[in-house]
């Protein structure tokens, strides 16, 4: 499979995957020193919600429609996410562009900190590169993100974030997925670690979550959002985040982020946020 993300840019996923980042930007940008932001699957960079793969499916109403379309007061905590969405969309007569997370991070980031990109497919990185233009902060790297993950780890300034973002079209996703994390938190202890996965079938999340405990991780905690019950194993029911050192300052708003959103994005019975410390210290 080649997947590609334009199908499905702005759904009820990259909401929580967004905002979760935006949030994590803002408290690394607390500190003066500079930091590194690593993305292992970083895709095109943006999106047109307009182009035909998007319309076809238009997944977007669903998601970053609904929140725009929300009470502002109710969302404080991704004012700077929703922000640029709208600046992206100000000359536009109804929402056409969505950023990526490296657009979110090139828009949120300061001029001392570094942008680490990692796409596999030509196409897409081709777009990428376009869309990030002749910015010094950012620097592409063609390949699998799992097997350039461990080469660009630790970054020299010791302070970061490293995004797993997988599209998991391999059946043993999930295995991949927790092996590469494990690994490059071990030579990157310090670091911050966010994981996006799909919610199917609520055993496999157990086995997951399961998997990262064993192998030894801290201050882990997952974020999830379903938007229906998890009844058809076949269908995305939701999705959830695992992140590892989350940072004290970012806590209130990642533990308000998963009950905020639900009610916003749910389409049925069984739509719940919930935010869980599965290790502690």
């Amino acid at each position: 499979m080649n997947y590609r993300h334009l199908f499905h840019a702005g759904n009820f996923a990259d909401v929580l995957k967004h905002g979760a980042l935006a949030i994590l930007i803002e408290a690394l940008k607390a500190k003066d020193k500079p930091f590194a932001l690593l993305d292992t699957h970083a895709g095109r960079g943006g999106y047109d919600l307009m182009s035909d793969e998007a319309q076809r499916s238009p997944e977007f109403r669903g998601g970053i429609a609904r929140l725009l379309a929300a009470d502002p007061t109710r969302l404080a905590s991704l004012k700077p996410y929703l922000d640029l969405v709208r600046r992206l969309n100000r000359d536009e007569p109804a929402l056409r562009h969505y950023p990526g997370s490296p657009l979110i991070a090139q828009a949120l980031m300061r001029d001392g900190d570094r942008l680490l990109l990692v796409e596999k497919h030509p196409e897409e990185a081709a777009a990428l590169r376009r869309a990030m233009g002749r910015d010094p902060r950012v620097h592409l790297h063609e390949g699998d993100g799992y097997e350039r993950i461990e080469a660009l780890l630790p970054p020299p300034e010791r302070r970061g974030l490293v995004l797993i973002d997988p599209p998991f079209e391999i059946r043993d996703e999930f295995d991949h997925f927790a092996r590469a994390l494990v690994r490059s938190h071990r030579r990157f202890p310090a670091g911050i670690f966010v994981g996006w996965y799909p919610i199917k079938a609520p055993q496999s999340i157990a086995a997951f979550h399961r998997a990262l405990k064993e192998a030894g991780l801290r201050r882990l905690v997952a974020l999830e959002v379903m938007i229906q019950a998890a009844r058809d194993p076949a269908r995305l029911n939701g999705n959830g985040l695992v992140i590892v050192n989350p940072p004290f300052a970012a806590r209130p708003a990642l533990e308000a982020l998963p009950r905020l959103l639900a009610p916003i994005l749910g389409v049925g019975p069984g739509a719940v946020g919930t935010f869980s410390e599965l290790v502690g210290e």
